[in-house]
């Protein structure tokens, strides 16, 4: 397997030696001791002060899907109504998701070029009068980072829950749970936490434990068991408490920066790359800035060059991106500066190479590569 010196994927991204080193040492069993119960309750309390939120915050095994579908099942009932509000493939597969699990689903769909406009969601809520409105904050594949605060007035206007997915700006962006009204938070650990995908995090609201309660969802992501899992000392199963010891590390590291400094890192190494795709000729996606991702940059493969193409080219210069989904797979490249890839100077050797690919080979390649 080929390890690359410019890791610039948008998650999992690489994982820093400090927590690396965290998943090293030996522990003992996660669901009998103390030790492993202080280590959650202070991962959790960092998590709150990261999320901006008072309400539980539940640390799960499994990646950051753990979250999403856990959430829809705990708080859904079949022909509950959700209005999902999407800008792109995350948002719109939300609203699918529900439809699933027998959920009566409307989409208030936009461009994936585009942000929410609040406008047709508040006529759409009015009207439909959703249980749920789910969104998210920072769809990944089209590199925009979308408003809460505006969704989340409205979720408290119709009475309904608010369900966002941060999974890939949680710690890169503000979130701030509380102030925007939400609900249901859902985070993962593989993003701008650094770790490998084996955590998920998903914070509830008073609100929403009440529809949990309401719901009475049974099964390995139910949300249910977690609201007294840590005063029990009791845990719906074996924790995973290497990730935990990692995670925990992580956030020690983004608290002792500073998460102003975080944010700031994060838009200005952002906004360098940005300005060198341009510099090069490269078309953004999307291409207002003014909701462009401070996490993950999207572009488009440049003319006169397939996905297959540049990505092998980079790949033999040491450098590895991200492909795409659905409707922008091989039109649109992920350029991931989350997290530990936050970093200047990682990012300007990697805008280096994709320069000196793009100068020294301005004509079509249609050599094979692997997908990223």
């Amino acid at each position: 397997m080929q390890r690359y010196s410019i890791p610039l994927t948008p998650g999992p991204v690489s994982i820093p030696e400090e927590v690396l080193a965290a998943y090293q040492f030996d522990y003992g069993s996660a669901d009998l001791e103390e030790d492993f119960f202080r280590l959650y309750a202070g991962c959790e309390r960092d998590l709150q002060m990261v999320l901006g939120t008072q309400s539980q915050v539940t640390i799960q095994t499994g990646e950051g899907m753990l979250a999403l579908w856990g959430a829809l099942k705990s708080v859904l009932r079949p022909g509950d109504r959700v209005l999902a509000v999407a800008t792109g493939i995350f948002g719109y597969g939300i609203g699918e998701m529900a439809r699933q699990l027998g959920a009566e689903v409307e989409v208030v769909g936009f461009g994936h070029d585009q942000a929410i406009d609040p406008q047709p969601v508040w006529e759409a809520a009015k009207r439909f009068r959703p249980r749920l409105v789910t969104a998210v904050h920072c769809e990944t594949p089209s590199g925009v980072l979308n408003p809460l605060d505006v969704v989340g007035a409205i979720c408290r206007d119709v009475d309904a829950l608010y369900y966002v997915d941060f999974v890939a700006s949680a710690g890169g962006a503000p979130v701030e749970m509380d102030s925007c009204r939400i609900d249901l938070g859902l985070g993962g650990s593989q993003k701008v936490f650094s770790l490998m995908p084996d955590l998920s995090v998903l914070a509830v609201s008073d609100r929403a434990w009440a529809a949990v309660e309401e719901t009475g969802y049974v099964g390995y992501d139910a949300l249910k068991p977690w609201r007294t899992a840590l005063g029990d000392r009791y845990f719906p199963y074996t924790h995973n408490w290497h990730a935990l010891a990692g995670l925990a590390v992580s956030l020690q590291m983004l608290l002792d920066e500073g998460l102003a400094e975080v944010y700031t890192r994060h838009a200005e190494v952002a906004a360098y790359c940005r300005q060198r795709l341009q510099s090069m000729g490269v078309r953004l996606f999307p291409a207002d800035e003014d909701f462009a991702a401070p996490t993950v940059t999207a572009a488009y493969v440049p003319d006169q060059w397939t996905w297959d193409a540049l990505d092998a080219a980079l790949r033999s210069n040491g450098m590895v991106v991200g492909g795409n989904y659905g409707d922008l797979a091989g039109k649109v490249f992920r350029i991931g500066h989350m997290g530990s890839q936050a970093n200047l100077n990682l990012v300007r050797r990697g805008m280096d190479v994709l320069e000196t690919v793009l100068t020294a080979h301005p004509v079509r390649q249609t050599a094979p590569s692997p997908r990223s």
